[in-house]
């Protein structure tokens, strides 16, 4: 029996820090899912074991002891007793971005075994994924949400607007780790809330939307990165709704109102990075 499965990419809108607990920064932010994916195939084996193949994004080179996808795969079959599966990941989504790359496809494996061997409900799922990464429970279900604390706490929105964006990806990425820390060390403050966001997408104003992305690590990962400054003010020359870095980083968004003019930007953009025109989704 084989299995596909779509692992998408997500951004956050807005991403805040609220404090620290237990050694973990708590987050408050605002997410969707955007038509940029991961493809992941699966296949039964006879015995509990697992192989798994990347291709594309310089995936090659993660070690297999430290790939999320993997860790999913055996958790899973510790946890109801399955045998194996062979997997192959054919990657779109680029590494070190704060695109949700790695959740997504731990998320995505852990779909794709219960697909295969039709046992995990969400609750069961969700347990697995909160234990692999802090937005990889979100990461099952995807579309627009708030997540909070470690990002296990996902309240979905109801209301999600159709959002159109340009995206550029610097060549190098951003260590969450260093972000993070960096962060501590500049005492940058929390970015903003999350409730002018989650309010203009509700009422469909992608105006009001535009004006509350904000990225409470954007100065920390500006140092560790200068080239997401530079993609920043790329973007903003071509006077978009709103400009804001995702995850981490190093990727950085621009929000407009429509396609057209997505495509628009996309067609004069003559920069130095990697420029993608993205959509957000709904699943």
């Amino acid at each position: 029996m084989k299995v596909r499965v779509k692992a998408y990419a997500k951004l956050n809108l807005t991403l805040d820090i609220t404090g620290v607990e237990g050694g973990y920064h708590m987050l408050d932010s605002l997410v969707c899912s955007v038509d940029m994916y991961d493809l992941i195939v699966l296949n039964k084996r006879k015995d509990d074991r697992v192989s798994i193949e990347m291709h594309g994004c310089d995936c090659e080179l993660i070690p297999y002891e430290n790939n999320n996808a993997v860790k999913a795969a055996e958790r899973y079959i510790a946890e109801f007793g399955t045998c194996g599966a062979d997997i192959v990941i054919y990657k779109n989504i680029p590494v070190g971005a704060g695109l949700g790359g790695s959740s997504a496809d731990a998320a995505g494996v852990l779909r794709g075994m219960a697909e295969l061997y039709g046992k995990g409900g969400e609750t069961q799922l969700k347990e697995i994924a909160d234990s692999l990464g802090s937005d990889t429970g979100y990461m099952l279900n995807g579309g627009f949400a708030v997540l909070r604390g470690k990002g296990e706490r996902i309240e979905k929105i109801k209301r999600p607007l159709k959002l159109h964006f340009i995206l550029l990806k610097p060549r190098g990425g951003v260590s969450t780790s260093e972000c993070y820390a960096l962060y501590d060390r500049l005492s940058c403050g929390t970015g903003g809330n999350s409730f002018a966001a989650v309010e203009a997408i509700t009422k469909g104003d992608v105006q009001a939307l535009g004006k509350s992305l904000h990225n409470a690590l954007y100065e920390p990962a500006v140092r560790l990165n200068p080239d997401v400054k530079t993609a920043f003010e790329e973007l903003e020359a071509f006077s978009p709704l709103g400009v804001c870095m995702t995850g981490s980083g190093s990727a950085v968004f621009a929000l407009f109102e429509n396609a057209e003019f997505c495509a628009w930007a996309k067609s004069r953009y003559r920069g130095k990075f990697n420029c993608i025109q993205l959509k957000s989704v709904t699943k």
